[in-house]
């Protein structure tokens, strides 16, 4: 019997349904404009395009001219790259200009959507910005889709890491700018440290579109971006932690994986305690509950995690000496990314690698904050629906499910649950044999490194030929993916999320191309894409025959979209397809969720050895499960908001502070009224409001006068005098301060002056913001115990973090006004003193420089090559980068970010 819901969807249609209906008066519009779009000349093209933005930039809305921008934009993509836009791919961009996340399954060709919107808001010379997911797809996308650009008349830009500063600013200038999310936070982060406006980067956040929206505001969303710089070195303390974690056992500690949390019991704090007063980091008669030992505790507490929560293979690799982290979702290593608080060292410490010292946080974002300065905001991915909820509530971006261009005829089964995790890889490798004898493509899916190596061992023993594509081979990712649907070809993959390069069934024309004319430079281009052409047709027939791309996942992981992602691999643009799920009870998911009461009905069931159990309820348990993980990851990644949300607004009026500055031509009048408010806080303070006079404290008042206002005055007679009260004192001190001020800008000279405010203000600004977020992490960090008294750690919170801002703000008043009143122009003796030893300074340096050049370098890397960094074994930090650049590593490749 159908329910109320299923019977009203299918008299009204879906809400999704109206949504796309709602776009084809649009679609049919955009349509009837081709022939006229068809008739124009390459020059006309662009001819359009001014015309456009004028109208845009006249005040007309840019949902008026949307018809007639995006027939220009399909007919220019027709010319420059051959393709024309799908009715669905015009509904998509649609959605995109409206704000949404346009859900588009794999294949349906989302790099060609969002040219559409991308153009139409550029029109109002604001810029906009498309994010992907890593660097190879902003090169890539940004040389692509710049031809639809060029075509149309708009420049386009693509931002990435360690780029020349003029050629990343011309970048942001550009109509459309390709970025990763990374490269644009941190762009954020540098661009509000720096001192002047024609340095900074970025211009005003006006619209962006985000490519694997999923990926980068949910799953990214929970680590902030932190600019960081080197604290105090505790290697010792790391190292000597590290040799007592391995002799505790399970009765010391307790581990909640479903928390990703594990904690000390009794009788592991007093294991450690005897332990570390023996290693004499513990003083004698200190326990780890005293005050004292916040640090120790600290220290073990991060190497209890590192041994504990983070595996070799699964969270890290260890390559070149080093620890890199490995994102979970999409199976990348993450150069340059470091865990905080510690936990880095403790787990290099574990690994027996050199341990970097500790960072301090210089300026961080998280990505939902950034992603919420933009005006617009718009996203794509194949996978967003099972996260509405959370895309609505934080971003107050809606999901909208475009159609695809051609029905799915991808066969998605239902999962197979094994015992164990014996019978279930036995039962993978008896189908891939059974698919490769046929000549189906598989794409086999894994959650880490480790479990594709051991499946790649048991494949090797069966001599089946495949492809292993993970952290470990990254440089070959694009080629790995390209020959996936090649006939007969297996490939084993740790996650698929935002590859994008397709697998299309007979191979990758475009990359076969590259690769024959790199083989045979004179052959003629056209010839060989021609022969290419055929004879991948003539492979994806075969592919087709015998059911197109397998994809074979060994896990099911804690989120959904993940799982979708990877089936959405096979069946592209209508391709035969099919997908499975092998389990069993011992994996990861099934273990923590649930997996002792299925164990016991398999085994009242009396299953033998090798079977499995196929049933649409195991589906809908484990969907289940799943939801519930999503919803508590959700609920996480809310909490953490909540408490960002408060260092968002002091991030935002502190920033916003620093650009006045930047901005204004005179500061005399705000470093006057910040000498003012100090001197309103003395008087306060040494001439209580109510007082008689001989309760007033002169001497004091003096002192403070003296150090805080660099003026001499007689402030003890003052107070002496009949009939003199506070506010007398007051107006004295501001004239003394204000004429001493005065001099001073005399002897610099006004426009010097006027540098020297500006700087001291954005140098104490910057101090104290640093200060204030270690203040704020500190405060983080122990909030938490404040609900053991019934208080709730949020307000409690607020409400401090509140207080710390408005103490920091009284703070850099006085640090301002002291700066100021201590400068002085300098002598010619100490201009000259300051010369000889800067040009001392320069030329030991020089020589330090020449030494090295001149000395023969200490076991050569073998093989090493200039362009390639993994060939560089670990140059020093203050040693000239390998890459030739001639800059120190630490300002060249080695930058940390």
């Amino acid at each position: 019997m159908l329910g109320i819901g299923t019977i009203a969807k299918k008299v009204f249609g879906t809400p999704n349904d109206r949504k796309v209906k709602a776009t084809r008066p649009l679609v049919e519009q955009i349509n009837a404009l081709e022939p006229e779009f068809q008739k124009l000349t390459d020059t006309q093209i662009k001819e359009r395009t001014e015309a456009l933005a004028q109208r845009a930039m006249g005040g007309e809305s840019l949902d008026a001219l949307l018809p007639e921008a995006f027939a220009n934009c399909r007919e220019a993509a027709k010319r420059a790259l051959g393709l024309r836009a799908f009715d669905v791919q015009l509904m998509g961009g649609i959605f995109l200009h409206q704000g949404n996340i346009a859900e588009m399954k794999t294949g349906e060709g989302k790099t060609l959507v969002a040219t559409f919107p991308a153009y139409l808001n550029a029109l109002t010379g604001k810029g906009v910005h498309i994010v992907t997911v890593n660097d190879y797809l902003v090169r890539r996308d940004a040389e692509w889709m710049g031809k639809v650009f060029g075509m149309l008349g708009l420049t386009t830009g693509a931002v990435y890491p360690q780029q020349p500063e003029d050629e990343k600013r011309a970048a942001y200038k550009a109509d459309v700018t390709y970025a990763t999310n990374n490269e644009l936070g941190f762009d954020y982060l540098r661009d509000n440290m720096k001192s002047e406006l024609s340095d900074m980067y970025q211009r005003a956040h006006n619209y962006a579109i985000v490519d694997e929206v999923d990926s980068i505001l949910i799953d990214e969303a929970r680590t902030p971006l932190i600019i960081s710089g080197p604290s105090q070195d505790r290697s010792e303390m790391y190292m000597t932690i590290d040799r007592v974690i391995p002799l505790l056992n399970d009765s010391h500690f307790k581990l909640d994986e479903k928390t990703r949390n594990v904690t000390y019991t009794e009788d592991g704090n007093e294991f450690l305690e005897n332990h570390l007063a023996g290693a004499g980091i513990l003083p004698e008669g200190q326990t780890l509950y005293d005050p004292e030992s916040t640090t120790i505790v600290h220290h073990v507490n991060q190497g209890l995690r590192a041994h504990k929560l983070f595996q070799k293979d699964k969270d890290y690799i260890v390559r070149n000496g080093e620890v890199v982290l490995i994102d979970e979702f999409t199976g990348r290593m993450m150069a340059g990314r470091r865990l905080s608080d510690g936990l880095h060292q403790a787990i290099e410490a574990k690994e027996g690698v050199k341990i970097q010292p500790e960072n301090v946080t210089l300026a961080s974002v998280t990505f939902q904050n950034y992603f919420r300065l933009y005006d617009k905001l718009s996203g794509m991915t194949g996978t967003a629906t099972t996260e509405a909820e959370e895309f609505q509530e934080i971003y107050g971006l809606g999901v909208v499910e475009v159609p695809t261009n051609r029905p799915i005829a991808r066969i998605d089964e239902h999962d197979a649950v094994y015992r164990t995790a014996r019978e279930k890889y036995a039962a993978i490798v008896e189908n891939i044999k059974e698919a490769k004898a046929k000549g189906q493509p598989v794409l086999v899916g894994t959650t880490s490194i480790e479990k594709s190596e051991f499946l790649s061992n048991l494949l090797q023993k069966e001599g089946i030929e495949h492809n292993v594509l993970n952290a470990r081979q990254h440089e070959q990712e694009a080629q790995i993916v390209a020959d996936a649907g090649k006939f007969g070809a297996v490939t084993i993959a740790t996650n698929m999320a935002g590859r994008g390069t397709d697998i299309q069934l007979g191979g990758n024309v475009d990359m076969k191309v590259m690769q024959a004319l790199e083989a045979d430079p004179e052959a003629h281009p056209d010839e060989v894409r021609q022969r290419i052409e055929a004879e991948v047709a003539d492979e994806k027939a075969r592919v087709k025959e015998v059911g197109g791309l397998y994809v074979l996942a060994t896990e099911r992981h804690e989120s959904r979209r993940i799982d979708n992602q990877l089936r959405g691999r096979s069946g592209r643009q209508g391709d035969p397809g099919k997908s499975s799920f092998y389990l069993s009870l011992e994996d990861d998911l099934m273990r923590i969720f649930g997996s002792e009461r299925l164990d016991n009905v398999l085994g009242k069931l009396g299953m033998k050895d090798g079977e499995a159990i196929v049933h649409p309820w195991v589906n809908k348990s484990l969907e289940k499960a799943q939801a519930k993980v999503e919803g508590r990851n959700f609920d996480i990644r809310k909490q953490l908001l909540k408490y960002d949300d408060v260092m968002n607004d002091q991030r935002k009026v502190i920033f916003g502070q620093r650009r006045e500055i930047m901005e204004a031509q005179d500061l005399a009048e705000i470093a006057e009224d910040m000498r003012h408010q100090v001197i309103d806080d003395l008087v306060d303070i040494y001439i209580p409001a109510k007082s008689y006079a001989d309760q007033w404290d002169g001497e004091g008042l003096y002192v403070a006068c003296v150090e805080k206002l660099g003026i001499d005055v007689p402030v003890m007679a003052w107070c002496d005098e009949d009939g003199v009260d506070d506010t007398v004192i007051r107006e004295r001190l501001m004239k003394a301060s204000d004429e001493m001020m005065a001099s001073k800008a005399a002897q610099f000279g006004p426009e010097n002056m006027r540098q020297i405010e500006k700087q001291v203000l954005l140098q104490a600004i910057d101090q104290k913001w640093r200060e204030h977020l270690l203040t704020l992490e500190h405060l983080r960090s122990v909030v938490g115990f404040r609900g053991y008294a019934q208080r709730d750690p949020l307000n409690e919170y607020k409400t401090e973090a509140f207080q710390l801002f408005e103490s920091m703000l009284d703070t850099l008043r006085q640090d301002v006004t002291t700066r100021l009143a201590q400068i002085r122009p300098m002598s010619e003796e100490e201009q000259r003193a300051m010369l000889q030893q800067m040009m001392a300074q320069r030329q030991a340096a020089q020589a330090k420089v020449e030494a090295e050049q001149e000395a023969p370098a200490e076991n050569p890397a073998t093989g090493f090559v200039e362009e390639d960094p993994s060939t560089w074994g670990n140059p020093g930090r203050n040693d000239p980068c390998p890459c030739g650049s001639g800059k120190k590593f630490k300002h060249c490749h080695g930058e940390l970010v």
